[in-house]
C-alpha cells in the first residue's frame, strides 16, 4: 500500500509506532521496522543523549529499515539538553523524529538542518495547522480515545479526522483509537494517509515490557481507561487500577484547588514499576480505549501482517462489494 506517508518515509506499510515511554527501546522500534512499518525510540526513556546514541546504534544493529525517535517537548523548567539529543540523532543518521508535547518550533532549523523529516503529534486541528506552518513534514492527528495526553477539547476522531483532511496541506495520520484493519481502513477514508498505533503495540511478543502489562491489556476492555489530571488542564487516559482510584478520589477531594504534588504519589516514577517490575498498580500510567480491542500478543509481523491483508480484504471486497451489488441491482431493474 503506498500513501503520502510511506513515500515520506520509504516505508512499506502505512503504520507507526508512536513513542512510549519505557517501551520505545531499539527492540521495539525495530520489530516495527523489519515489518514493513515505522518503529519510534523514545528518546527521553533514555536519560542522556549519550545513552540515546547506543540506543540508535543498538537500533541499527537490528534493523536496516527506517526507524525515528520520539521527542517530547516538555515545559521550559524541566527541559532535557534537547540540542544535544538532537545531535545525538543526526550522528546516529536518523531521518525520522516524531515531536510532541509543546511545539517543536525552536528546535525545527536544527532538525530541517540534517534532513530529517518532522512528524508532530497535535490534538487539535489549529495546533496542527501550527505544525505546517513551522514546517512538520506530517501530523499525527491524536483523538480524544488515545492514551495519553489527549488534550482539552474532547474531540473524538471521528470529527477530528475529517476536519484536519480539510484544513491541511501536508498528509496526516489518524492516532488514538487505532488497532486494527478496520482502524485503517477508516482512517484512510477519513483523509489520514496511515495511522499511528500505541498501545496496541504494547501487547506485542518484542515489547520490551513485563508479561503483566501485556495480559492487563488483553484482559481489559474499553471501559477500562480513566481521565485523570483534568484540573491541572493536564489531561492523561490511563488504564484504571487502585491508584488511579486513589488520585481520583483527591481529585475529588481538592476540585478546582488540586496540585500536582496532591498526586505525586501516583503519577511519579510511575513507569519504570509497571513496565520493567510488572507492578500493575503502582500508579497511573497511559493506556488508550483501544485496549477493548486488544484480544491476543502476536508478534509484530504477525500484527502488521494481519492488518494489511484484512485491510486489503475490507476494501477490495466489503467495500468495493456494496458498490459492485448495486451495479447488479440496476442491472436486473434495467432488464426488468
Amino acid at each position: 500500500m503506498k500513501t503520502a506517508i510511506t513515500e515520506l518515509f520509504g516505508i512499506q506499510h502505512p503504520i507507526i509506532q508512536g513513542g512510549m515511554h519505557y517501551v520505545g527501546f531499539a527492540e521495539m522500534a525495530a520489530a516495527v521496522s523489519n515489518a514493513g512499518g515505522l518503529g519510534i525510540i523514545t528518546g527521553l526513556t533514555q536519560r542522556t543523549p549519550e545513552l540515546l546514541a547506543k540506543e540508535i546504534a543498538r537500533c541499527r544493529d537490528m534493523t536496516d529499515k527506517p526507524f525515528g525517535v520520539n521527542l517530547t517537548f516538555l515545559p521550559s523548567f524541566t527541559a532535557p539538553p534537547y540540542p544535544e539529543y538532537i545531535a545525538a540523532i543526526k550522528e546516529g543518521g536518523v531521518k525520522a523524529v516524531e515531536t510532541a508535547g509543546r511545539s517543536p518550533e525552536q528546535y525545527m532549523p536544527a532538525l530541517k538542518a540534517a534532513g530529517i523529516k518532522v512528524i508532530h503529534k497535535c490534538t487539535s486541528v489549529r495546533h496542527s495547522l501550527k505544525a505546517e506552518k513551522i514546517g512538520c513534514d506530517a501530523v499525527s492527528v491524536d483523538g480524544f480515545e488515545c492514551g495519553g495526553h489527549p488534550g482539552e477539547d474532547d474531540i473524538p476522531n471521528m470529527i477530528l479526522l475529517p476536519r484536519a483532511a480539510d484544513e491541511l496541506k501536508i498528509p496526516f495520520v489518524a492516532s488514538g483509537g487505532m488497532a486494527d484493519a478496520r482502524s485503517l481502513v477508516a482512517a484512510l477514508s477519513m483523509g489520514a494517509a496511515g495511522m499511528n498505533m500505541g498501545t496496541r503495540f504494547i501487547a506485542t511478543k518484542e515489547a520490551p515490557v513485563h508479561a503483566n502489562v501485556k495480559q492487563a491489556l488483553v484482559d481489559a476492555t474499553e471501559l477500562d481507561t480513566a481521565l485523570v489530571m483534568r484540573a491541572l488542564r493536564n489531561t492523561e487516559r490511563v488504564l484504571k487500577n487502585k491508584a488511579v482510584d486513589q488520585l481520583l478520589e483527591i481529585e475529588r477531594e481538592k476540585g478546582a484547588s488540586l496540585k500536582i504534588e496532591d498526586i505525586h504519589e501516583q503519577v511519579a516514577g510511575v513507569y519504570p514499576k509497571v513496565m520493567v517490575d510488572g507492578d500493575m498498580e503502582a500508579g497511573a500510567w497511559s493506556c488508550g480505549m483501544v485496549v477493548g480491542l486488544i484480544h491476543d500478543i502476536p508478534t509484530v509481523k504477525e500484527l502488521i501482517d494481519r492488518i494489511m491483508t484484512e485491510a486489503e480484504q475490507i476494501i477490495r471486497k466489503r467495500l468495493t462489494g456494496f458498490l459492485d451489488s448495486e451495479v447488479a441491482n440496476a442491472t436486473a431493474r434495467a432488464v426488468a
